[in-house]
């Protein structure tokens, strides 16, 4: 991997993805399998693949990085009016990822060797 400026707001964004991930994919061994922890364990995987795919080159997992981490918070915003802690910890770590992937789309568009 290049050592650009963006390259430690990356792997910070991956990490925190693969981290959110499998936090989301573990819940299902937590709580009843209902229709609503199946979804949460699908959004994990998805975050897993997006994660992993940070650690590469590709834009393409940037812009995902934003994407996905943004609908996935609207959901949740929209859905669950007085969210729980957990929910609430779960939408600040995506919008924290979606600035990042920003901020590093931004920095590659800019800084083409990145």
């Amino acid at each position: 991997m290049v050592h650009g400026p963006g390259s430690m707001l990356r792997k910070t964004a991956a990490t925190l993805m693969c981290l959110s991930g499998t936090a989301q994919f573990a819940s299902l061994w937590l709580r009843e399998l209902t229709g609503t922890a199946l979804i949460d364990g699908l959004w994990g995987t998805v975050y897993l693949i997006i994660g992993i795919g940070l650690f590469g080159h590709s834009r393409f997992s940037v812009v995902m990085g934003i994407v996905v981490p943004a609908t996935a918070a609207g959901v949740l915003i929209y859905n669950l009016p007085n969210p729980e802690l957990a929910y609430t910890l779960r939408i600040a770590i995506d919008a924290v990822v979606a600035l990042v992937c920003a901020v590093v789309l931004w920095e590659s568009r800019h800084h083409p060797s990145v």
